[in-house]
């Protein structure tokens, strides 16, 4: 079974940083594509970011020039590095990966908080 856990959520001011971390626990052969999405207060879930397994990234109009996608395949983990926050990007942060066993596997995991407040 796969398992995906998310970190780094947290409270942080208007205008600071904070990286959320994604990593891919269990039997799996391999990791292709990983994307952050996030669903705010009264909000539909919303793609953020995604990277290939190539590490092609691709952003959110509202990430771009303010948050980094990142993976280190060695540890089965993507990363979001996430700038100059507003109000707007308070949400519960998800990460998702499509994973190969035997067949291909849409995993999600359990979703970090992150709350941009003064």
């Amino acid at each position: 079974q796969v398992q995906l856990v998310e970190s780094g959520g947290g409270l942080v001011q208007p205008g600071g940083s904070l990286r959320l971390s994604c990593t891919a626990s269990g039997t799996f052969a391999s990791i292709s594509a990983m994307e952050w999405y996030r669903q705010g207060p009264g909000n539909q879930r919303e793609l953020v970011a995604s990277i290939t397994k190539f590490g092609t990234t691709k952003y959110a109009e509202s990430a771009k020039g303010r948050f980094t996608v990142s993976r280190d395949s060695t540890k089965n983990t993507m990363y979001l590095h996430m700038n100059d926050l507003e109000p707007s990007d308070t949400a519960v942060y998800y990460c998702k990966a499509a994973v190969w066993t035997h067949v291909l596997n849409e995993v999600w995991g359990p979703g970090t908080p992150v709350t941009v407040s003064s």
